[in-house]
């Protein structure tokens, strides 16, 4: 039979008294960024509109530079609906929990 080793470079979990908190508030850490992340997202939005309106007054002569700044804002924008999507799917999990 083979013999299982201990997993190296794993520290074991210490415990503390039940007094003191090892729990740090990172509420308004991840409140900062949702906000960094919607700004970004808008921020892409308005690049690739002002990128389809360069090329409609006919000052942009390049349409894939204007494609890959639209297709950017697209996929931005979908992944914070989903994002947005998994965070209220979350929430409810969370209030239907019982205590």
């Amino acid at each position: 039979m083979t013999t299982i080793n201990s997993l190296e470079g794993i520290t074991p979990l210490t415990l503390k008294p039940a007094g003191e908190s090892s729990v740090q508030s990172t509420g308004a850490d991840f409140g900062n960024m949702l906000k960094s992340m919607v700004e970004k997202v808008n921020n892409a939005q308005l690049t690739g509109e002002q990128a389809i309106q360069k090329l409609h007054s006919g000052k942009a002569t390049h349409l894939h530079e204007v494609m890959i700044a639209t297709e950017e804002a697209d996929i931005s924008l979908r992944m914070l609906v989903q994002l947005r999507n998994k965070a209220q799917t979350a929430y409810e999990e969370i209030m239907r929990m019982q205590i």
